[in-house]
Order: structure tokens, then sequence, then C-alpha cells
């Protein structure tokens, strides 16, 4: 089956100028300029297929919005192959944007004074929405992401929340096969995170919408995704399951132990002396955490040597999460594929 994204040695370049110093400089710079050039998408490769919601993770200045936008056409690739919707983006931008929906956090496609269902209405006729589709099928999306009582209101009197929540139906009034979501949950409370990610799941089962989702937040990705695919300094260094990429680096626990009184590292390193634990002080200095193998003797190894030397008030033996897992991975610069 086709892919319906396809990348092959995608590359984007930016060219800054650098200003010279002193007064010499800036009387040189108005006959030549220096030019410096920085790629913030290096030669990266992907497909997804039909159905798939994937997570493009990665730091900021990855290079995660650079891709996005030269997905949806909206930048032009310095080099490199871009297929998506059996369409090149760029190249093909009228019909193409009929292909796809695409929400930015940071962004509104929505007109900011007026009611939101003309918004609604502007965009059908945007995109030659037939009424009988556009009534029933906006109903679906209304109805489930609990916003009808919203249609009359111009989108500046929104909250976050709501506003977002209206970007998304506006994104889904054509029921594109593909969503791009940038950062659709930047900002939002605990409740309205949870009313998007059943809404993109009950999409992803209905329709088989193709999702690509970028975002800081972990616990979208671990609510939404089973793939991953991770960007550092503008390449790829993990394509793969979520559930692997937590098996080969997650494979350890941590012990947080809350003391009656302050620890210091020195004190507790001696303690353990002898079996492999990272030490890491938590929210203050009587909370610490002991990153170990998840290995049931060496758990009751370590707690039975703190125990005997330091007394307890509270102690709890957690996972290491998805966040922690990420962040080691980007520290030791590992590089993995799936």
């Amino acid at each position: 089956m086709e892919p319906i994204i396809y990348v092959k040695n995608l590359r984007k370049e930016f060219k800054s100028h650098s200003s010279r110093s002193g007064l010499k400089g800036a009387f040189r710079d108005l006959f030549t300029r220096n030019y410096t050039l920085k790629t913030a998408v290096n030669d990266i490769e992907f497909s997804i297929h039909k159905g798939e919601m994937v997570g493009y993770i990665g730091e900021n200045g990855a290079g995660k919005s650079t891709t996005i936008k030269m997905l949806t056409g909206i930048l032009t690739p310095t080099a490199g192959t871009v297929r998506v919707n059996n369409m090149n983006p760029h190249k093909e931008r009228e019909k193409f944007v009929r292909s796809i929906g695409v929400v930015f956090g940071q962004r509104s496609q929505l007109w900011w004074d007026i009611a939101v269902q003309e918004s609604f209405r502007l965009l059908k006729k945007v995109y030659n929405v037939p009424d009988e589709f556009y009534e029933s099928h906006m109903k679906d999306v209304i109805d489930t992401l609990d916003i009808r009582h919203l249609l009359d209101q111009p989108v500046r009197k929104l909250s976050l929340g709501q506003r977002m929540r209206c970007e998304l139906a506006a994104a889904l009034i054509h029921n594109p096969p593909l969503l791009f979501l940038d950062e659709p949950t930047i900002g939002l409370d605990v409740l309205v995170k949870l009313k998007i990610r059943d809404f993109l799941k009950k999409i992803n089962e209905k329709y088989g919408t193709t999702i690509l989702l970028t975002t800081h937040d972990l616990s979208d990705i671990e609510a939404l995704c089973e793939r991953v695919i991770m960007l550092d300094e503008g390449k790829i260094i993990y394509d793969g399951a979520l559930r692997e990429l937590r098996e080969n680096w997650g494979e350890g626990k941590q012990i947080q132990f809350t003391f009656t009184e302050g620890a210091k590292l020195e004190e507790l390193q001696q303690l353990t002396e002898g079996t492999l634990v990272v030490w890491e002080q938590g929210d203050n200095e009587a909370i610490w955490l002991a990153g170990v193998d998840n290995d049931e003797n060496m758990i009751s190894e370590v707690i039975g040597k703190v125990a005997s030397s330091k007394k307890i008030i509270d102690m709890k033996v957690v996972e290491i999460t998805t966040e922690e897992i990420i962040r080691n991975i980007y520290e030791e610069g590992a590089v993995r594929h799936g």
C-alpha cells in the first residue's frame, strides 16, 4: 500500500545575514553582505501509512515545525522528495490543501470578529463541501467536541480551550484523510486535553484519519500514538514503536525516598556502594530518587541498605516516564532506529 506521507532525503536550509562589527564593517555591509547557512532539516527519510497516528517529537529548534511546514506546502524544500496524499505539497498547492487538515496551536484559521458558525460556513464554501454532508458530518464533530453552545459567539470571546476545540472542528469540515497537529494542546487544562484526545481517537477509528502530531506534552503522545519519530538537530534519531522505545530505554525503575531530614548525595552513594544506583535529588533535600535496574533483588537490596541507615517517612517504586527516557536519549546523543 502506498504511504500517505513519503519523505526522502528532505533538506531545508535557511540563509541569514551576518553583520560585520564596527562602522567600517557596517559600511562594507552596504555593498557586500556576509551570509551563513543554517540547516534546519538534514536529509531525513520516513513514510506514514493511512490510519497511523504518529508522534513527531524533538526539542525546540530540532526541525519539527519546519518539517510540518514543508509537508503542508508552506515552505519549499531546499532538496529532497516530498509526496503527501500522492501530491507535491508546494507545487500542487490549491488541490493539495483540500486534502489535508491543519491545526497550529499558535495560529488561528477562524475569523476573529465573527461567530464561530459563520467561520465554519465560510470554510465550507472554500472547500466546496456539499450541504448534506456538512450537516451530518459537522453535527457529529460539534457534538463530540461539545462546542454547540459556542457557535454563536465571536472567536475573540472564547477561552483558549474553547478556541482550540473550534479550531479542530474547522480543520475537519471537509473530513480530510490527513490531519497535521502542531502543538494542539499547548496551554490547555487537563479536561480539555482529554476531550481533544478522545475526539482524535474517534475520528481515527471512524474515518481512518491519519494524524501527525507534534507536541512537547508527551502525555499526548502516550495517549494517542503507537509510533514516534524523534528529531535532533534536523536529523531523525529514532523512528519506531513507542513501546519499543520504552522497552529499550526504560528498563530501569526509580525508588523515591522521602526522608525525615535532608540527605547528601555522597552519603547516599556510600550507603549503596557496590550496587548500580544513580541518585538524583527530588523537589527538596529530603526527597531522593534512586535509579536502578528492573530487578527485584536489586530493588530489595537498595531499599534494605537505605532503610537500615536512614529514617524514611515515605517510599514508592515508579516506572521511568517517557519524558525521562527521551531526556536520557538526548543527553547520551544516542541514535537508534526501530
